[in-house]
């Protein structure tokens, strides 16, 4: 069954905390959007803030080559005509093809919320779509509260839902606003909505009982056509339905058709490229298209899947856009050591006693407070070091700092070729002097090593209980302009742990510009950080 897909991020989206796009951001998602193959986009509420106008400016002078721009808004006003409202206006000079407005459903709204009777709505409702309908829009009905209506007063419910029929309405939705309907009574209730209306009825879920992909299932398995939701489950409150999801399920475990098989390999790629838009973190948790979603940690998980994925895997992750990914920790198994560097010809570089003394000094680290599933970079180091043995850069023969005020100086001795080298630096911070003093020792012999820059800079305590004598680990992330990696150092003094960050991320640079193994690359690549 042809299923159709209508993303309201841009719109209801935007409501959740914390999401914000810009005007910019706003074309950049819709376009994405477009391409991915989504029928509706709801771009926001024309009229109601100046991002909103500016957005719908704009998008008079798009080209997309599959969705239909759809413009958002409520009923007239009972004070207004529906010729005078200013709202309702504002929709039309949007010039979008589709317009989509939501009415009261629940009684209590209209006594409590708008302070009219039952008819007066039945007549807002009415005179708006009639109106819209009479300007050439596609009208979509969202019929607010409408499971909290249902409840209350199923007549009422439904007279409301004729109204918008007789007026010509193209899609008749049901909202579940306040997202507190059980999977069982929405199907019944849609099921009797099926039966006493015909053509496309849609679906709108808020997720505030973690229910709103469920129940738009739910409303898809009693012949609903038309599903609404944001991308990542964005939304106020606790969310929206996350579509992304709700595609993906349609899609690959009921049979439908939404975007399409093909379009459905970019699912993981338009949803990271969505949240990094609203600057939000991508959940690594998140179904289908998150970075842990096809990761792999235990020792007996990894064995089996990595002989055959379906033992722990529910779908080749490659349908959605998605990898598989092998994580390293104190509860991995030689296997999957092995199986990656067999995979990338790397298996005669390491036989088996240097296999489990990696594996070895991976638990360790990480019972010591070691993240390596974060810390990418300190894991390609591990094994670059493994597979070379004996090669050392450099060693440390003495650093320290001192602080006063907010300025920090930073002394460091190193070893390097057989030259002892000595170097100061001031900085902004112990971390910032280290950094630069560490810098300016290597960059005598190694210059290149100039390109490495610090991006990201993070403390997190271990053992809390301890107060100020708990160990922390710090990660650093960094980036030589072509990819980005992080390396962690742990101990109960912070500017120690920072120093094992900053040492790491040096040498494993030096290690890469020494050689530069593609095979290496790709194996440390595919273990535990994602696309």
């Amino acid at each position: 069954m042809r299923i159709f897909t209508f993303d309201t991020t841009l719109r209801d989206g935007t409501q959740g905390e914390a999401v914000s796009l810009s005007a910019e951001d706003k074309v950049l998602v819709a376009h994405k959007l477009d391409e991915l193959g989504i029928d509706y986009i709801e771009g926001g509420w024309p009229g109601s803030n100046p991002k909103d106008k500016d957005f719908f400016e704009r998008a008079k002078s798009f080209k997309f080559r599959h969705a239909r721009l759809t413009a958002f808004g409520a009923t007239r006003m009972a004070r207004n005509k529906v010729e005078d409202d200013p709202s309702v206006n504002a929709l039309i000079e949007s010039e979008t093809p589709v317009v989509c407005i939501f009415g009261k459903t629940w009684d209590l709204h209209v006594y409590r919320a708008l302070n009219i009777t039952e008819q007066e709505n039945i007549q807002l409702i009415s005179d708006t779509v009639r109106y819209l309908k009479d300007h050439g829009k596609e009208v979509i009905y969202d019929a607010e509260h409408f499971f909290d209506g249902y409840k209350a007063s199923r007549d009422f419910a439904l007279r409301t839902l004729e109204a918008a029929k007789k007026a010509g309405a193209d899609t008749l939705t049901l909202c579940d606003t306040n997202g507190g309907t059980m999977v069982s009574q929405l199907a019944e209730i849609c099921a009797d909505i099926r039966k006493n209306f015909d053509g496309i009825l849609g679906i709108h879920t808020h997720n505030d009982c973690g229910l709103a992909v469920a129940n738009t299932l739910a409303a898809v398995e009693q012949g609903f056509t038309h599903v609404q939701g944001c991308t990542n489950g964005y939304g106020e409150r606790c969310g929206n339905a996350n579509l992304t999801t709700v595609i993906a399920n349609l899609e690959l475990k009921m049979g439908h058709t939404t975007i399409g098989k093909e379009k459905l390999t970019q699912l993981t790629s338009v949803a990271r490229f969505v949240a990094e838009l609203a600057n939000m973190p991508m959940r690594n948790d998140q179904a289908y298209v998150g970075h842990s979603a096809f990761a792999h940690k235990g020792g007996v998980h990894v064995n089996a899947v990595l002989k055959d994925s379906t033992t722990y895997e529910h779908i080749n992750p490659k349908l959605v856009g998605n990898r598989q990914r092998v994580l390293l920790s104190d509860l991995s198994g030689k296997g999957s050591i092995l199986y990656k560097l067999k995979q990338h010809g790397l298996e005669d570089r390491l036989d088996d006693s240097a296999r489990r003394e990696l594996l070895d000094r991976i638990k360790q680290l990480e019972f010591q407070g070691y993240e390596l599933e974060a810390a990418e970079g300190t894991f390609e180091l591990l094994v670059r070091e493994a597979l070379r043995p004996g090669v050392q850069f450099f060693d440390i023969v003495n650093y320290e700092v001192l602080t006063r005020s907010s300025q920090s100086t930073a002394n460091v001795t190193l070893k390097v070729q057989e030259n002892v080298l000595t170097a100061s630096a001031t900085g902004n911070g112990p971390v910032n002097a280290l950094d630069l003093a560490l810098r300016q020792c290597l960059s005598t012999l190694y210059p290149a090593i100039a390109g490495v820059r610090l991006t990201d800079y993070k403390v997190r305590v271990i053992d809390f209980k301890k107060g100020t004598a708990a160990r922390v680990r710090v990660m650093i992330e960094w980036s030589d302009h072509k990819r980005s990696w992080a390396t962690v150092g742990v101990s109960e003094n912070v500017i120690e742990a920072s120093w094992f960050a900053l040492a790491d991320a040096m040498r494993l640079e030096l290690m890469r510009l020494n050689e530069q193994d593609p095979n290496i690359q790709k194996a440390v690549e595919d273990y535990c950080w994602g696309v």
